[in-house]
């Protein structure tokens, strides 16, 4: 079964941290590009970050650059968000997808999702 899986999410303080994990199973997100999207209550789902596969190059919406970091461990198959200085407006549910393509490859073209974790900044 293919699928990617998310975990880390959590409820956690105005200039708080969390890191969000995506492990992928039944492929290997090697020759995937990554995409870490959000969609909060009311709202599209964005774009977050991206990496790609070929060069591992990241990409970040304006909206979080300087404060998450993506990464990728394809010994653990696995790549991450870490968020740093959360803002309430970063409230959302988070999902991964993969994409055999680049990071600028529409949403509705990439290939596999998560199941989403939802992340609350509140005091």
């Amino acid at each position: 079964q293919l699928q990617l899986v998310e975990s880390g999410g959590g409820l956690v303080q105005p200039g708080g941290s969390l890191r969000l994990s995506c492990a992928a199973s039944g492929f290997t997100l090697d020759y995937y590009a990554i995409g870490w999207f959000r969609q909060a209550p009311g709202k599209e789902r964005e774009g977050s970050a991206c990496i790609s596969s070929s060069d591992g190059r990241r990409y970040y919406a304006d909206s979080v650059k300087g404060r998450f970091t993506i990464s990728r461990d394809n010994a653990k198959n696995t790549v991450y968000l870490q968020m740093n200085s959360l803002k309430p407006e970063d409230t959302a549910v988070y999902y991964c997808a993969a994409v055999d393509n680049g990071c600028y490859t529409p949403l509705y073209e990439y290939k596999y999702w998560g199941q989403g974790t939802q992340v609350t900044v509140s005091s």
